[in-house]
C-alpha cells in the first residue's frame, strides 16, 4: 500500500516524497500533460490508492487500457527502476475489485438513464438546441411533469414533443408560445441522436449510482470503470453523460462537511470536452456543482492535456495538481506552457516553465494541499508505479468479471413500462375512436335526416299529384255538367231565339216570313 505518513497517499518522489492528504482530496485534482507523458499511470496510482483506503471510484476508460486493473501487474525494467530509485519496500503486484460498465452493453453492465432524470438542460446541450428551442424543451418537460407523464426513453420524448406541438394553442396561455419551428427542430435533433446510437442510453433499468458505493471483502473500494472507447467517438454524448453522472452524485449525496477521506473519487478523462462550446448558463452550473460537491465528500479529478483546457472558474477550485510534460512549439502552445507554469507555487530551486519541457515520461510537477488547505511548493518528482496490470486484458476476462458481478441480473434485461408514449398513444387512439364514432353517428343521423326529407318530399309530391288528379276529375265533372247544361240551354235558347226571332220578325215587318 502507498499509505504512509499518518495514512496519506505516497504519490511521487523527487528530492522529497510527495504525499496526497486524503482529507484534502475533496478539493479535487488535476492530472495534465501531453500525450504519452504518463497521465494514465498517475490516474491508476491515485485510483489504486483510493481503493486501498476504502474509497470507491468511478473512472472513464477512453483508451481501454484500464481493464488491466482487475489483474496483478507484471515486472518490467521501467517498474523495477522506479522501485529501486524511489526506495519502495515490500512492493507487490495485485489486482483490484473492479466492475465494468458500457453504454453500448458490449464490455460492461448496461448504463442507462431516463429522459426525465437527465432533464431539459443537459438534454438541450446534447441535442445542440438554440436558446429558443431549449425554452420550448423546458416547457415540454414542465407539461410532462405536471401531467405525471414519465419520459423514460426517446420514444416517450418524441410522443410528448408531438403532443405539445399538436396542442400548442391550448398550452400557449399558461406556458407561453410553442413555435412549430422549434418543435420541428427538436424532433429532427432527436432523430439525429437516434442515428448516432443515443437511443440506447435512455431507458430502464436506469443506473443507480448507489451501486458505485461498494467494497470488496477486504475493505477496498470498488473501481467502477466505464468503457468509453466507442462512446468517446461521440464527444458530446460522452461529456454530457459524465456530467449527468456528476450532477446525479451531487443530488443524491447529503452534506458531509470535512471528512478524513472522500466518499467517492470521480475521474473525468478528456475533461476539456465538458467545457467545449458549452453555453454560459451550463458553465455556471458546472462551476456550481464542482464547488459544492466537495462538501458532499466527492473528489473530482480532471484529466486533460493542458490546464488552460479548464475554465479559470473551475480551475481555481482544484487544489491538487499533477502536471506532466508539455510541448511548446507554436505560439499558442508556448502561451499554454506559461499559463501552466504560473498555476504552481514557485519552487526557488528550479524554473517551472523550463522544467515543464524537460520532464521525462513518468515525471511530473506536483503540488498538493497541506493540512491547512494551502498548496505546497511545486516538486519535480517521479510518479510511483501502479500495482495492477498496465495492459488491457483479454475480452473473455472482462466477460468473466461482468458475469460474476452482483449487478449482472439487475441491469441485464431492458424494462419498458407504461410511460408517456403508451399513455399519449392510448389517449390518441381513444380520441380517434371517439371521433370515428361521432363521425359515424353524424353520418347516420344525416342519412336518416336525408331519408326523412326524401320521404316527406315524396309524400308531398304524392299529395300534390292526388290533389291534381282530384282537381282534374272535378274539372272534368264540372265540364260535363257545364256541357250538358250548355246544350240544354243552347237548345232552349235556340228555340226561344227562333220564337223570339219570329215574333221580332213579325213585329218589324208585320208579316210572317215563310
Amino acid at each position: 500500500m502507498y499509505l504512509e505518513n499518518e495514512g496519506k497517499i505516497w504519490l511521487a518522489t523527487g528530492e522529497n516524497r510527495v504525499y496526497l492528504n486524503p482529507a484534502m482530496a475533496n478539493r479535487h485534482g488535476l492530472i495534465a500533460g501531453a500525450t504519452g507523458t504518463g497521465k494514465t499511470v498517475t490516474l491508476k496510482v491515485v485510483a489504486e490508492s483510493f481503493s486501498e483506503m476504502g474509497v470507491p471510484t468511478f473512472i472513464a476508460d477512453i483508451k481501454g487500457d484500464l481493464t488491466g486493473m482487475c489483474q496483478p501487474g507484471a515486472e518490467n525494467k521501467h517498474i523495477r527502476r522506479s522501485i529501486d530509485t524511489m526506495g519502495i519496500e515490500n512492493f507487490n503486484y495485485t489486482s483490484y475489485p473492479v466492475r465494468f460498465f458500457d453504454v453500448y452493453t458490449r464490455h460492461g453492465h448496461p448504463v442507462r438513464t431516463t429522459v426525465s432524470d437527465m432533464g431539459p438542460e443537459l438534454l438541450a446541450r446534447l441535442l445542440g438546441l438554440t436558446d429558443v428551442q431549449s425554452g420550448v424543451l423546458r416547457i415540454i418537460f414542465r407539461i410532462a411533469d405536471e401531467k405525471g407523464l414519465l419520459l423514460l426513453d426517446l420514444k416517450d420524448l418524441r410522443a410528448m414533443v408531438q403532443h405539445v406541438g399538436d396542442n400548442a394553442a391550448e398550452y400557449k396561455l399558461k406556458y407561453g408560445n410553442v413555435a412549430s419551428g422549434s418543435v420541428g427542430a427538436i424532433q429532427r435533433a432527436l432523430l439525429t441522436l437516434e442515428d448516432e446510437g443515443g437511443d440506447i442510453f435512455f431507458g430502464e433499468p436506469a443506473l443507480d449510482l448507489a451501486d458505485w458505493f461498494d467494497w470488496a471483502d477486504d475493505g477496498r473500494g470498488v473501481m467502477n470503470i466505464l468503457e468509453c472507447q466507442e462512446l468517446f467517438q461521440h464527444p458530446l454524448l460522452y461529456s454530457t453523460f459524465l456530467l449527468w453522472m456528476l450532477s446525479e452524485l451531487y443530488e443524491m449525496l447529503p452534506e458531509a462537511g470535512d471528512l478524513d477521506k472522500p466518499k467517492i473519487a470521480f475521474f473525468f478523462d478528456e475533461a476539456h470536452l465538458l467545457f467545449n462550446d458549452a453555453p454560459k448558463a451550463l458553465l455556471e452550473k458546472v462551476e456550481q456543482v464542482v464547488r459544492l460537491i466537495r462538501s458532499k465528500g466527492v473528489s473530482v479529478w480532471f484529466i486533460t492535456q493542458n490546464p488552460s483546457d479548464i475554465p479559470e472558474s473551475v480551475l481555481g477550485q482544484i487544489g491538487n495538481r499533477v502536471q506532466h510534460a508539455l510541448r511548446a512549439y507554436t505560439p499558442n502552445e508556448q502561451k499554454a506552457l506559461r499559463y501552466a507554469a504560473k498555476s504552481f507555487r514557485v519552487n526557488p530551486n528550479f524554473d517551472t516553465e523550463t522544467v515543464l519541457q524537460e520532464l521525462a515520461t513518468g515525471e511530473a510537477l506536483v503540488s498538493v494541499l497541506d493540512e491547512k488547505g494551502v498548496p505546497t511548493v511545486v516538486e519535480r518528482a517521479g510518479i510511483l508505479p501502479p500495482r495492477s496490470s498496465m495492459n488491457a486484458v483479454d475480452p473473455n476476462v472482462v466477460a468473466a468479471v461482468i458475469g460474476q458481478s452482483p449487478l449482472f441480473e439487475k441491469y441485464g434485461e431492458i424494462v419498458d413500462r407504461e410511460s408517456a408514449y403508451e399513455i399519449i398513444t392510448a389517449e390518441a387512439e381513444e380520441e380517434a375512436k371517439a371521433r370515428a364514432e361521432a363521425e359515424e353517428a353524424a353520418a347516420k343521423a344525416k342519412a336518416e335526416a336525408e331519408a326523412e326529407k326524401e320521404k316527406a318530399k315524396k309524400e308531398k309530391e304524392e299529395a300534390a299529384k292526388k290533389r291534381e288528379k282530384e282537381r282534374e276529375a272535378k274539372a272534368r265533372a264540372t265540364k260535363r255538367r257545364t256541357s250538358a247544361v250548355g246544350k240544354a240551354t243552347s237548345s232552349a235558347m235556340n228555340s226561344f231565339g227562333r220564337e223570339l226571332g219570329k215574333q221580332i220578325f213579325r213585329g218589324l215587318f208585320g208579316t210572317l216570313k215563310r
